[in-house]
């Protein structure tokens, strides 16, 4: 069971932040950092959600983005595990989701061998935000039976380890994290392994934000549209014939219009 104290002093949460738009929090994730002591925080995490950081909390950023880490992991599990054990409330904010891909393992590891009490609070992902903005599901009846999320981090110069028979799947949605970089490599090996050319893409980046992005395109043409997008920014891939679905301008809210790219032809 959870506790009923939003954070009892020497306990940390690890807080989903969400896409970046403050209004897609939980009402959890909002009570636990009006609560904290002590904020650490992604550099994913959008800059309205840091706003409800009240004015009397220590924010400590920790991100890591393009390679370039403020903080090594080793050092952000120390930092909590010190703040715990000095009886503050600490709150870790994650961008999008802590159960998606964000080390979170590492540092509940490393919190439980000290005996720190540790919880985490979900948040949404940043595909689920990027198929909401475009209006569209990432499954379909008939279409798109299965939805697989994967990343497309690799430790640098290194090719990526993924079993792409099975990501070539034309029942499936794939949804990329982290893609820009590696999209050459994603559209020659999803190709070589069975998957149409022509099988629909959409690329977005700042999903939710006010400067969100967000351009169709086809698998074979992936490379090319993926230029499009500036290198540090977080940009999501979503490959499947259930992305040919949704209106996409017409779904974007009006703050966000002005954006998106048309689609490539």
């Amino acid at each position: 069971m959870l506790p009923t104290d939003p954070i009892a002093p020497g306990a940390v949460w690890l807080v989903g932040a969400g896409p970046g738009d403050p209004d897609l929090l939980t009402r959890r994730a909002e009570r636990l950092i009006a609560a904290a002591d002590i904020v650490f925080y992604d550099a994913l995490v959008g800059p309205g959600v840091l706003d409800l950081i009240p004015e009397r909390t220590e924010r400590v950023g920790v991100g890591k983005r393009s390679g370039r880490h403020s903080k090594d992991q080793q050092t952000i599990d120390q930092m909590l595990v010190a703040a715990a054990l000095a009886g503050r409330r600490v709150v870790r904010l994650k961008g999008g989701d802590p159960a998606m891909f964000a080390r979170t393992t590492e540092e509940m590891t490393a919190l439980r061998t000290a005996g720190v009490p540790v919880h985490i609070c979900p948040g949404i992902t940043a595909a689920s935000a990027v198929a909401a903005s475009a209006g569209l599901s990432l499954s379909l009846r008939g279409i798109a039976r299965r939805v697989q999320f994967i990343t497309a981090h690799s430790r640098r110069g290194q090719a990526l380890d993924l079993n792409w028979a099975a990501l070539a799947d034309p029942a499936c949605t794939l949804a990329v994290y982290m893609g820009r970089d590696a999209a050459p490599e994603l559209s020659r090996a999803l190709i070589a392994a069975g998957l149409s050319g022509a099988t629909p893409v959409l690329i977005a980046c700042d999903a939710s934000l006010p400067q969100e992005q967000r351009l169709r395109t086809r698998l074979d043409l992936l490379p090319l549209a993926a230029r499009s997008f500036a290198q540090d920014r977080p940009t999501m891939i979503l490959i499947g014939e259930a992305v040919a679905q949704g209106d996409g301008m017409a779904a974007m809210p009006d703050r966000h219009a002005a954006a998106c790219y048309p689609p490539v032809s």
